[in-house]
């Protein structure tokens, strides 16, 4: 049983903002700030696993109210320092069960982390959970990876997917349970021996984009868009990921 509470603790919190660069960086948040700040269409959003409020702070600022549901104490703790609860709300728990309101136009939850939770039920549980917060026509925005099971080589289980200076990124697959497994390797370019080195994972639940449609089916939504990118750009069998906007309209599968 993975602890979810012990994998994002106080570390992993400290060293996840990188202000500038990487998915913090402008030219990432510049365009995802704006698309969902047209889907919300002037109301308010519920952010599933805010985190320590990477999207949420800059679309606060771009005048959409934002609440949040966060599991992790720590990631809390860090989004605390930076705004008040006041301004950006946020409970602590589950999102796939904890409810804070079914008045929101906009549910978000991106960077992939609808595979954080590890079974299936648990991910339909999610979609419909986003469902109850939003008013009829509100929409449901994911952001999430295409399986790369293409470059697995025969006979081999895992794939490298980052190789640079201080860091290299492994993913490991169990085909059969959809399951990876990210062993993120950082170390110092000072030590040549690596006993510097630091290693961390992060098992994730993946999905297929028409998997996810399924999900959304089944919990009374529809798809509206999906992009490969938040630049709005086509999506095809070559994108590595997706932003899927789903839009509520009660029909759930029964």
């Amino acid at each position: 049983m993975i602890n979810q509470q012990q994998l994002w603790d106080h570390e992993a919190a400290e060293h996840y903002d990188t202000p500038g660069v990487g998915m913090f960086s402008p030219d990432v948040l510049g365009p995802t700030v704006e698309v969902l700040s047209e889907l919300a269409s002037g109301g308010p959003a519920v952010e599933f696993a805010i985190g320590t409020g990477r999207v949420a702070i800059p679309l606060l600022e771009a005048g959409v109210p934002v609440s949040g549901i966060e599991l992790s104490h720590a990631m809390i703790a860090r989004l605390r320092r930076k705004v008040g609860e006041d301004r950006i709300p946020v409970v602590q728990g589950d999102m796939s069960q904890v409810s804070i309101g079914s008045h929101y136009t906009l549910a978000i939850l991106v960077f992939n982390t609808i595979a954080n939770l590890l079974t299936q039920d648990e991910q339909v549980r999610c979609f419909q959970n986003a469902a109850g917060h939003l008013v009829p026509g509100g929409r449901f925005v994911v952001e999430l990876w295409v399986p790369q099971l293409r470059s697995l080589p025969p006979g081999h289980g895992g794939t490298v997917e980052v190789s640079q200076p201080g860091y290299l990124l492994v993913d490991t697959y169990d085909v059969l349970r959809q399951h990876v497994i990210s062993h993120h390797v950082r170390f110092g370019p000072e030590v040549a021996d690596g006993r510097d080195a630091r290693i961390g994972r992060t098992p994730h639940r993946y999905i297929w984009p028409s998997e996810l449609d399924l999900m959304a089916r089944i919990a009374g939504f529809e798809l509206e868009h999906r992009w490969a990118d938040w630049d709005r750009s086509e999506f095809t069998a070559e994108s590595r990921s997706h932003v899927s906007v789903y839009r509520l309209t009660d029909r759930r599968m029964t």
